[in-house]
C-alpha cells in the first residue's frame, strides 16, 4: 500500500477505504476491530492516535501519492483547534481535490 499511486484518480469511498488501511496499518488490526471508523472519526477523539501515530499516517499518505499531495504543508497551515478536530473526512476531501 505504501507506493506512489498517479494513475487514476480516487473516490470519496475509493479514498475512506485506502485511509482506514493506512490507519490499520498504524495503530493495528485488533485496535480496528473495536472501533467503528467512519468518514467523520476524529482522530484524537474518537480513533485516539497520538502525534507519532498521525506522522507515521501522515508518511503512509506522502509514500502513497507522493508530491501530488502535500499533506504536511496542508497540516502545517492549520492551528491547534483545527488539528484537534481533524477528521478522516477532511482529508479526504483534501486529497480528493488535490487529484
Amino acid at each position: 500500500m505504501d507506493t506512489v499511486n498517479t494513475t487514476s484518480k480516487l473516490n470519496h469511498e475509493e479514498l475512506f477505504a485506502l485511509l482506514k488501511g493506512f490507519i490499520t496499518e498504524v495503530i493495528g488490526e485488533e485496535f480496528v476491530e473495536e472501533m467503528d471508523i467512519r468518514p467523520e472519526s476524529s482522530f484524537t477523539k474518537d480513533l485516539e492516535m497520538d502525534s507519532i501515530e498521525i506522522v507515521s499516517f501522515s508518511e503512509k499518505i506522502k509514500a502513497h501519492f507522493g508530491e501530488q499531495i502535500d499533506f504536511t504543508g496542508w497540516l502545517s497551515s492549520m492551528d491547534l483547534d483545527q488539528l484537534i478536530n481533524l477528521d478522516l473526512r477532511m482529508i479526504i476531501n483534501y486529497i480528493h481535490e488535490c487529484q
